[in-house]
Order: structure tokens, then sequence, then C-alpha cells
């Protein structure tokens, strides 16, 4: 008898039916306390649920060293009859977890994409304005966005925005820079942050929020295997070929840089493992 055919088979129960696990209305997890002066987190998201999909080290950044975490809501979606549904959504994930929430335009920006960037410079324009105004304001210390390849438009689109946005600030503004992977692998990442489970449980019950979604793709189940991939990938495109794979059970993958000058530099020489009992504060010194 194949002594893995209990394994794989309690893996498909415990991912289907999606309808055994209820979508949204938890309790919200409890919130640290956050000082009014407390350095300040951005994650500009894409899409609603994109917070939760790559939130793990932005989580971490609020319950550990007491941050404070606003998403950035740069598109609602791209069917406008759903935009309003997604944003109550958004809101319930959000407050799940403890984050701020900020919606960069009533209804979020259209048109991000690298197509309207070369297109269209005058409403690209207006975009960037909109993006440089938010990073003007709170001069966060870390900032969230999807590298320049994650395939998806939007996300490509989102990476390229903050790009210029950035690029529009004065000389003395500085932030570490975190580009995040969902649709295409990062090429070269440089940090596996470990999730414990209880922050993993969070992720997963915060995507869930995103009913609409996950109800025709419940990719809310499947976020621990990938994560849970992320350790197998991570162990040596961070750690380096053949080296160690950390006793990790979830993990990101991230690429951390620093903003400063007008241009980006890599954060750190090498790759690090930040693993759940590490301070993240260190990451960003």
């Amino acid at each position: 008898m194949n002594p893995y055919r209990k394994l794989v088979d309690d893996w498909a129960r415990l991912t289907a039916p999606p309808g055994r696990f209820p979508l949204g209305g938890f309790a919200a997890s409890p919130r640290p306390e956050v000082a009014p002066d407390a350095p300040r987190v951005l994650i500009f998201s894409p899409h609603p649920d994109d917070e939760c999909l790559v939130g793990a080290l932005a989580l971490r950044l609020l319950r550990q060293a007491r941050m404070n975490v606003i998403n950035v809501a740069v598109t609602l979606g791209s069917n406008k009859q759903r935009q309003a549904a997604r944003l109550v959504e958004l809101e319930g994930a959000c407050h799940h977890l403890g984050f701020g929430l900020l919606a960069a335009a009533p209804g979020g920006l259209e048109r991000v994409n690298a197509t309207a960037r070369a297109q269209d410079p005058a409403h690209w324009s207006t975009c960037v304005d909109v993006i440089a105004a938010v990073l003007a304001e709170h001069r966060p210390r870390v900032v969230f966005c999807p590298h320049d390849a994650d395939w998806n438009s939007t996300h490509i689109g989102t990476s390229l925005l903050v790009s210029d946005a950035l690029a529009r600030q004065g000389v003395d503004f500085a932030c570490h820079v975190v580009h995040t992977e969902f649709w295409r692998a990062l090429a070269t990442p440089n940090l596996m942050v470990e999730s414990s489970i209880d922050d993993t449980a969070d992720l997963v019950a915060a995507t869930s929020f995103h009913a609409g979604e996950v109800a025709r793709n419940p990719y809310h189940l499947l976020l621990p295997a990938w994560l849970q991939d992320n350790v197998r990938r991570g162990g040596e495109l961070v750690g380096g070929q053949g080296g160690a794979v950390p006793d990790f059970r979830f993990a990101t993958l991230y690429r951390v840089g620093y903003w400063q000058g007008g241009k980006n530099e890599p954060g750190f020489e090498g790759g690090r493992f930040l693993a759940a009992a590490d301070d993240p504060v260190a990451l960003f010194a």
C-alpha cells in the first residue's frame, strides 16, 4: 500500500469543497497598540486581496515592530459592477489584519498598466501624481509593491507607477522598497520571511473576506500550500544553490531594496532568512 495515499487524500479533503469554510465575517484579530508617530508602512496593492496574499512581512511589522501598516488600494478591479462590493470586502480584510486602508481614488485608479504609461502620458502622469502625493504625505519607512515582471498587467503597472512616483520625491526622501511576487516569481529574491501558524491562519481568514473572488477561485484555501512551496524555493533562491533549507513551515519571498537619491539599490548584501521569532526591525534599520 502507498504510504503517501492518506497524506494526499487529506490534502484534497482540506481544500475542497470550499463551502466547508465560511467566507469572512470573523472577529478582527487583536491589533497591537501603534503610536501616532510610529514608522509607516505602505502596501501598494494592485487589486483587493493582494494585501493578504503578500502581506506576511507587513503583518509582522505591525505585530512585532508596532509599525503603522496602511494598505493603499491602487485599483478596485476592472469590473465596475464589482468595485463597490470589492471595497467592502477589502475593508473587512484590512480590519481583520489590523491594516489601515486608503483608496488611491474613488473607485480606484483606472488603466494602471504599461500600455497606458506608453500611450497616454497625460493619464499616466495624473496617476503618478496621486501616488506621489501619498508618498509625500506619509513618508513611509517601508513600501511594498509588485516587482516589474509580475505577469498581470495591473501588477506590472503598479510596480511602474510606484517607481515613477518615488522618482518625483525630493532629494531628501528615502525608504525601503520591498518588491513582492504572486503571478510570476521573483528572479532574484533576497529575503525569505517565515510566518507562524497563527499569522498564516489570519492571512487565510483575511483572504476569505474577498468572498466574491474566492467563490470563483478558492485561492484562500491554497495559500498555505503556496507559502510552503516558498520554503522549498527560497531555501536555495535566497540561501544559495545547494544550501541548507531552514526549518520553516510557511514563508513568503521578497526582494528588498533601498530608495535614496532617486534610485533603488539592494537593501543588503546576499540573502537573508527571517524566522518567526526574529525581530523584523533589523531589516529596516
